[in-house]
């Protein structure tokens, strides 16, 4: 297994190409279906590479070299020369069964796993200027839990919840399904109930413990978001695991089933909470917002919004903004008045709540951030600089909200040493 806490700085042009080869041989005996062809070797050294230097991402195009991201960072891959186009169809398509070449030449778009001697990527192909790309994410195999990842621990209690709608938001590759794969695993150790997933694709993989678990991928084992949802309701779910708020559609099922009893777990990508209530109001045409917005104040149980930021030392960390819904922000909610939500998020702290600038006002204090790269994540930079307290840079008190080095175990913020 590889240990993604030990810092890789080599280049890729310092690594062993006998290894790669090895590493490559061992990755074509992959558990997948089969597809057309073998796979090609090149591609398997190139997703060899994303664990040796601890990547996140693998990036193939036409008339570039494959690229990984590090920290952040997309870099080409030493000593690689660029691909043309006919050799990036190929090396991708060597991986498609049939049945997903024919569905990326009907849709020009593909979402899908791809599983290799156990290591599994969240892949996506897309069509540009008349040629294919491919984008690789690397899942972990392992499922941190909340407090292993730096969560602040009132997010825990949303795991507890009998029912309601909780979020976790962020930009891409903020880490919001690693989160989220601790919150389900905190419910399937902690409760006998029945969850079920309905992702495009599945993620990270849960093994039934003290819950029972089904775990559904759009395009395998249902045809659609909609056609899951239509259904789910009635396989008798406690715990609804909803991999993406889409549409209209998506987030009136997720709204019926927190009304109807159900705890439902889901993301969506926005920066804060207010932002994150607006998105969903702003979905449904005008002449309903009026009751989405009294059903969201009876459904809407917690929001937590993370970023990733780059982190003193290498590495990245994350910051949070975090909302417990109570009495007085349900009737925000209701009213429109989700302007003043940050307000109450900023005295909300005995109940587990801050915004996005505290607590990265606190990640600076702590010495884990610069002031700079806190200001790059800020929702406002004047309220951020009012909120550090940290002068002397030998000064790491640690405040209350920063649970310290944070540490995903995966591609999104290794917090290598």
């Amino acid at each position: 297994m590889v240990d993604y806490g030990q810092a890789v700085d080599r280049q890729a042009d310092e690594i062993n190409p006998a290894t790669v080869d090895q590493r490559a041989r061992r990755l074509l005996r992959a558990d997948e279906p089969a597809a057309a062809n073998a796979p090609d070797t090149h591609l398997l050294q190139a997703l060899s590479l994303v664990l040796t230097e601890g990547a996140s991402d693998l990036h193939i195009s036409g008339g570039a070299p494959p690229s990984i991201r590090v920290d952040g960072a997309l870099r080409p891959i030493a000593g690689w020369d660029r691909w043309s186009p006919e050799k990036v169809a190929d090396a991708l398509g060597s991986i498609l069964t049939p049945a997903q070449r024919v569905e990326f030449d009907k849709e020009l778009e593909l979402d899908f796993a791809y599983t290799i001697n156990g290591t599994r990527f969240r892949v996506n192909f897309y069509q540009q200027r008349n040629t294919v790309g491919g984008a690789f994410r690397l899942i972990p195999n392992e499922i941190k839990s909340l407090p292993e990842l730096g969560i602040p621990a009132s997010v825990a209690r949303f795991a507890h919840l009998p029912r309601g709608l909780v979020l976790v938001t962020g930009p891409t590759g903020s880490g919001k399904s690693t989160t989220l794969a601790a919150l389900v695993d905190l419910v399937n150790r902690t409760r006998a109930d029945h969850i079920v997933t309905v992702e495009d694709p599945i993620e990270f993989i849960h093994d039934a413990k003290k819950s029972m678990i089904s775990q559904r991928e759009v395009g395998q084992d249902t045809h659609s978001f909609a056609s899951a949802l239509k259904h789910v309701l009635r396989q008798d779910p406690d715990v609804i695991l909803i991999g993406e708020l889409r549409d209209l559609e998506t987030i009136s099922v997720a709204l019926t089933a927190a009304e109807t009893g159900h705890l439902v777990f889901s993301t969506l990508h926005t920066q804060d909470t207010a932002q994150t209530i607006d998105r969903i109001i702003d979905v449904f045409p005008p002449h309903q917002q009026a009751q989405v917005r009294a059903q969201l104040a009876a459904t809407l149980r917690g929001v937590l919004c993370q970023t990733l930021v780059r982190k003193i030392g290498g590495g990245r960390v994350v910051a949070t903004e975090i909302l417990v819904t109570t009495a007085a922000i349900a009737n925000l909610v209701r009213e429109g008045k989700t302007h003043q939500i940050a307000s109450a998020l900023q005295s909300g702290r005995t109940q587990g709540m801050h915004t996005m600038d505290q607590h990265l006002a606190e990640l600076v204090d702590a010495g884990l951030i610069t002031r700079q790269a806190a200001e790059e994540k800020a929702m406002d930079v004047e309220v951020l600089k009012q909120l550090v307290r940290r002068i002397d840079p030998t000064d790491t008190s640690v405040g209350d909200l920063s649970n310290g080095e944070i540490d995903f175990n995966d591609s999104f913020s290794p917090g290598r040493r």
